[in-house]
């Protein structure tokens, strides 16, 4: 087996692997998606993504290079090298053939391979978030808080608005501090098996 052959195996035997896998993530993806009442995708990622946004003048480039650089794009390169090299080994020979192929390699990724991998999986859903994930951000007092310091608290989760049992940090309680409807506040610890959440006045 040529250079040409072995690494067209090896280019489709590493796509096809890839394939595979990558099909049943987006498939288990989209039933936790579904299942999981603590995802936070929604109202979580806008900051995520703000700061992604921030930094994308410096990072942009290391982001290309790793893409490249990853296991998918250079088995397709590997595919497309051993694809071309094998179809003009009959009419072309040595280093000429070399370059050929590899020029193949790369027109077959990014004309070919990277289109149809974005197209099959852009459906597949992020990583759903747990409850715990909303450490941080505002809610909102749905009701006044009593002389104890609890009270209801909205927030959105996966675009929904979900309630939890709030509770003042004890120094503001301590302090007199209190919450009425409608007051903003900052979640700082979640117990989500008890759905309740320690918050701060802002």
């Amino acid at each position: 087996m040529d250079i040409y052959a072995f690494a067209l195996a090896l280019g489709a035997a590493g796509l096809g692997i890839m394939g595979l896998s990558g099909f049943a993530h987006t498939v288990g993806g989209h039933h936790g998606a579904h299942s999981s009442h603590g995802s936070h995708a929604g109202h979580h990622g806008v900051s995520v993504r703000g700061g992604v946004r921030a930094g994308s003048g410096r990072a942009g480039g290391t982001r290309a290079l790793w893409a490249l650089l990853s296991p998918r794009p250079i088995f397709s390169i590997l595919v497309g090298f051993g694809a071309v090299g094998l179809i003009l080994h009959p009419v072309v020979s040595g280093a000429a053939l070399f370059a050929l192929a590899g020029l193949g390699g790369i027109l077959f990724e990014f004309g070919i391979t990277r289109p149809l991998w974005n197209f099959l999986f852009r459906f597949e859903s992020a990583p759903a978030l747990t409850l715990e994930t909303c450490i941080g951000d505002e809610a909102r007092a749905t009701t006044s808080f009593d002389a104890k310091g609890n009270g209801l608290v909205a927030l959105e989760l996966d675009g929904q608005v979900v309630q939890l049992l709030g509770t003042l940090r004890r120094e503001d309680r301590d302090a007199g501090i209190r919450v009425r409807a409608g007051d903003p506040v900052r979640i700082d610890e979640v117990d989500a098996e008890r759905n309740r959440c320690t918050v701060r006045p802002i």
